[in-house]
């Protein structure tokens, strides 16, 4: 079937967006870039602009938005930007800082690359550390058990990439960035053209990026794969932002699903997020105290159970990711 005028519009979005993230960074108004405000702004304008291309051009109806979607995902947007962020910069960016501080290290040469090459650095080196530390959370049990949260999401929207346990969010979120001296623009430009890409991976949004884009930059097709409801189909597709890196490290699969989710799609709430790395241990202790008598029987939420078994699977598999 031919493919209509809208959707053709729709595949050059992403890109066009990118775009239009570089050049504001590159060329805007000078007191606007030094506004410390700006940098606020920004992510959640693509994010509020992507939601609405949703209603403007669905994917899958259902992953249609609804009332407790949205807000679900705005409590997770909210919390990734101030306590995850904080977090972040307490126990990693600072001591990072001032390490390279007391040991004299300068990258003066980054800082002398040209702008864009500046971009394509923090980009690379941002992504380089999430690929791998995204590959280990499904290949290790106690990394799994913080990132399984995030599979239990059962559709895909816009704001959908800031879901997860907050030990997860925490983890995905290291870099190495501050390491290096840079133009500050640059890094700014960076990050916003690696939202544009990541939020568009899990928006449902019927846009189908060209091939040269899709070749270097994870599209809803290859992450959605990577949402699969069968665990194995899951252990792909692992770049937030450049596929790049798993066409390289040989983690690449072809694809897309309709179909998302874990444990027969069973939807977390907000507490059961929070609770699920955990949730074996507390399964297991009330286990240990009913059958000493201590206390009597309660219902299990089951999410240890579930949570132990996709652990095991994850470290049985482990040797073929």
């Amino acid at each position: 079937m031919p493919t209509s005028l809208k959707n053709r519009v729709f595949n050059y979005i992403p890109p066009a967006m990118i775009a239009a993230v570089l050049l504001f960074w590159a060329f805007g108004p000078k007191a606007l870039l030094e506004n410390s405000w700006t940098l606020v702004a920004v992510s959640p304008v693509i994010t509020v602009t992507i939601l609405l291309l949703e209603w403007v051009n669905e994917r899958h109806a259902g992953w249609r938005m609804n009332k407790q979607e949205f807000f679900t995902d705005l409590f997770y947007n909210i919390l990734i930007a101030t306590v995850i962020a904080w977090t972040v910069q307490l126990v990693a960016e600072n001591p990072l800082t001032a390490a390279k501080a007391s040991l004299g290290i300068t990258t003066a040469w980054a800082k002398n690359l040209p702008w864009i090459l500046q971009v394509v650095l923090v980009i690379v080196v941002h992504e380089f550390g999430q690929y791998w530390m995204h590959r280990l959370m499904h290949n290790s049990t106690p990394f799994w058990l913080t990132h399984a949260p995030h599979h239990h999401i059962t559709q895909l929207n816009a704001g959908k990439g800031a879901v997860g346990n907050p030990i997860e969010l925490v983890l995905i979120s290291l870099s190495a960035v501050v390491l290096f001296d840079l133009d500050k623009t640059a890094v700014f430009a960076a990050f916003g053209a690696q939202s544009v890409i990541t939020v568009f991976a899990h928006a449902n949004v019927r846009a189908d990026p060209p091939i040269w884009y899709s070749f270097f930059f994870t599209t809803i097709q290859h992450h959605s794969l990577h949402h699969s409801v069968e665990y194995e189909s899951t252990r792909c597709n692992y770049g937030n932002a450049l596929i790049l890196l798993d066409r390289i490290f040989g983690t690449y699969r072809d694809g897309e699903s309709a179909v998302v989710g874990q444990d027969d799609r069973k939807r977390l709430t907000i507490w059961e997020q929070t609770l699920f790395p955990f949730q074996p241990m507390i399964d297991k202790y009330k286990a240990c105290r009913h059958a000493s008598g201590e206390v009597p029987a309660s219902g299990s939420t089951g999410l240890g159970d579930a949570a132990a078994n996709q652990a095991r699977e994850t470290v049985g598999g482990a040797a073929a990711a």
